[in-house]
């Protein structure tokens, strides 16, 4: 199988579309492609796009008759479904190792998407949209999310990522919004935790996450 038939329907402003796009990447399936959607214009609300995903949010996810949105499953059927290609981004073979990587999928699913996704809107979307960042918002998620790096920090301090000593789909899973999160004032929680900022300098220097800026960059 290739990458020539996938395509991912969604804006790349959108933290789970550059999610799947660094999956993509990381499994060198660079020929997928990305298929803009106005969602300033609400095109996400709107057919066709709602055949793809029914609850109207990006991305929509394309393999050949294989339709597909949920940005997380998306990656996981893109590391099962192209497992011999690229960075493994798994263990297929040992269900032990597999179950803590699907652990910590869980807790950036469960626990650090709704603080980050928080603090992103105040600190970075909001100023986009000319609106004004609510700074009791952003202290209270600040406070949150630094209680959820404490347990990441503790955890680093015995292995170099989150699930294992390699890379995986779990750590891949966070790059969106650190990346965002780095470039706002809220890049001090992750700061103040050593073992925490150098993980997100790691995962944040890998040559799939520089393919898909590249890619924002163009399609911005």
């Amino acid at each position: 199988m290739g990458g020539e038939a996938i395509k991912v329907h969604g804006s790349v402003l959108s933290p789970a579309v550059l999610r799947v796009f660094a999956c993509l990447y990381e499994k060198d399936l660079s020929s997928a492609e990305y298929v803009p959607v106005n969602m300033a214009t609400g095109d996400h609300k709107k057919e066709p796009f709602l055949t793809l995903n029914p609850f109207g949010q990006v991305p929509g996810f394309e393999d050949g008759d294989l339709k597909l949105f949920e940005s997380r499953a998306i990656n996981q059927y893109i590391v099962q479904a192209y497992g011999d290609k690229g960075n493994q981004l798994n263990f297929h073979d040992d269900p032990k190792k597999n179950a803590l990587v699907y652990v910590w999928m869980e807790v950036e699913a469960q626990r650090f998407d709704p603080a980050a996704s928080k603090l992103l809107f105040e600190l970075c979307i909001k100023p986009i949209l000319g609106m004004t960042t609510n700074d009791a918002v952003v202290q209270e998620y600040e406070a949150k999310l630094g209680e959820i790096l404490d347990v990441y920090e503790a955890r680093l301090k015995q292995s170099n990522y989150l699930a294992a000593d390699t890379f995986t789909l779990a750590d891949l899973n966070h790059i969106p919004a650190i990346n965002y999160l780095m470039g706002s004032k809220a890049k001090a929680v992750f700061e103040a935790r050593p073992h925490v900022n150098a993980w997100c300098a790691d995962i944040l220097a890998r040559p799939a996450w520089s393919k898909v800026l590249e890619l924002q960059k163009k399609q911005s």
